[in-house]
C-alpha cells in the first residue's frame, strides 16, 4: 500500500540530519510551563524557518525531560531559541546537545550546559 496517495507525501525538516535536543530537569507537578515552552519554541522556529520542533518526552514522574528541535543548521537553529530557553526557569543548568548531521556514530556533536 502507498501512504503517500492516502496521506499525501510527508517532508519532514529532520531529512537534513542536524538537530538540537535539549535535556532538563523539571520537577514541576503539572505540564502547563512545558507546553507554553514547546509553543513558543514551535513558534519561533517556524516563523523563522529555522526548521521543525518535534516534541518532547517527560519522565512519569516528571522529574526530567528532553525537547527535540531539527532542521538544517543546528547552529542557527539554537541561536533561534536560545533567548526563549535562557528565559524559562526549569532551563537552568539543561544540557544542550548541537548534531551536525544525520544520528550515527561519527557525526560531528559539541554538548554545553545553558
Amino acid at each position: 500500500m502507498n501512504f503517500d496517495i492516502i496521506f499525501g507525501k510527508q517532508t519532514k525538516v529532520t531529512e537534513s540530519g542536524q538537530a538540537v535536543i535539549v535535556s532538563f530537569n523539571y520537577g514541576i507537578d503539572e505540564l502547563n510551563e512545558l507546553h507554553e515552552l514547546a509553543d513558543k519554541l514551535a513558534k519561533e522556529i517556524k516563523d523563522n524557518g529555522l526548521g521543525e520542533y518535534d516534541g518532547h518526552e517527560i519522565a512519569m514522574d516528571y522529574s526530567d525531560g528532553t525537547l527535540y528541535m531539527y532542521g538544517s543548521n543546528a547552529e542557527n537553529l539554537f541561536k533561534g531559541i536560545q533567548s526563549i530557553l535562557q528565559k524559562t526557569d526549569f532551563m537552568k543548568g539543561a544540557i544542550v546537545k548541537l548534531r551536525f548531521g544525520p544520528p550515527e556514530d561519527g557525526v560531528s556533536e559539541i554538548e554545553f550546559e545553558l
